[in-house]
């Protein structure tokens, strides 16, 4: 392995626990070319050397980093900076969203309706006939069946696609934590509210005319409103008297 060069951790900033500071050396490391993706750690010994601090800290920064998806462990082999993939590196807010009720999941579906419509507006000016075929396959499955699991399913999918024809790994990564974590709040929304289910139909199918006619406008103004009737819906229930 080529031997990392001793950088300049003054940098840093010198604050926080021990084991902070050691996380943001690695990570500076790392940000700075020093580690590359893929690239195998020194020892932790060779590690708490190089940072000056003690082995123990060391090993908690190392779990820490492991746990964030930044670094990760092969057994017999060592620790190894990952792919830095995007996904990898959202799932702890996943987690955190997953874990979110009332006026916090919210919040996450107002970043999602932010998120979503920009995205979808993208979709539309870049989405292949095979990314399409692929959208509007959801969209007839969705509309062919009055099973709530179903077409909550294809309403995932639905957006996957789209979100990944708009050509940003790092923009689909966190919709995919936001669609899935807020499923929840979409299954408890159907259940709960007469109509909801054929709402939901009409407002893909106006995001699917506006991908078929890749405008982007019309796009992002559909997927707005489509996240935003889930987004009012839930405010209402929260505002509801007990």
């Amino acid at each position: 392995m080529d031997e990392i060069p001793a950088g300049s951790t003054e940098a840093v900033p010198q604050k926080g626990t021990v084991t902070q500071r050691a996380i943001e050396q690695i990570k500076a490391m790392i940000g700075e070319g020093r580690l590359e993706p893929g690239q195998r750690l020194p020892t932790e010994r060779d590690l708490a050397v190089r940072l000056g601090i003690s082995r123990s800290s060391m090993r908690e920064a190392i779990r820490a980093l492991t746990v964030m998806g930044v670094l990760e462990a092969r057994h017999g082999s060592g620790i190894y900076v990952t792919q830095l993939e995007a996904g990898d590196l959202l799932e702890t807010f996943g987690v955190v969203a997953d874990l979110s009720r009332g006026p916090r999941l919210v919040e996450l579906l107002e970043v999602r309706r932010i998120l979503e419509s920009t995205a979808t507006a993208l979709a539309a000016a870049r989405i292949t006939p095979d990314q399409l075929a692929e959208v509007e396959k959801h969209l007839t499955a969705m509309n062919a069946t009055d099973d709530p699991e179903e077409i909550l399913a294809h309403d995932l999918a639905f957006h996957r696609e789209i979100a990944g024809a708009a050509g940003n790994d790092t923009m689909a990564a966190i919709l995919e934590g936001l669609s899935s974590r807020t499923f929840r709040a979409r299954v408890w929304r159907g259940y709960q509210e007469e109509g909801a289910f054929a709402r939901t139909r009409r407002e893909h199918a106006a995001i699917h005319r506006a991908l078929v006619a890749h405008d982007p406008e019309a796009a992002r103004a559909a997927a707005a409103a489509h996240v935003g009737e889930v987004e009012e819906w839930l405010r209402a229930q929260l505002d509801a008297p007990m």
